[in-house]
């Protein structure tokens, strides 16, 4: 954790988000008093599209019908 009073903070703000997208926990504060913590956010995961897979599966006709192997347990 690295803390940094805001008129620093200001100068560097780049290298401080650059730290906070490494991991490092980076404190701003005011008179040695901690107010804010900079932290990378999250990333979001794509928004899923219903249909994008059409066409690369198909089933064949007979799909349903009983396998010669297992005639023994009809």
């Amino acid at each position: 954790m690295t803390q940094f009073n805001v008129h620093i903070a200001k100068a560097q703000l780049s290298q401080l988000i650059q730290q906070a997208l490494l991991g490092e926990e980076v404190i701003i504060a005011r008179d040695n008093k901690p107010l804010v913590k900079l932290v990378a956010l999250a990333p979001s995961k794509p928004k899923r599209r219903i249909g994008t897979a059409k066409g690369l599966v198909t089933i064949k006709k007979d799909f349903n019908k009983p396998l010669k192997d297992f005639e023994d347990y009809t």
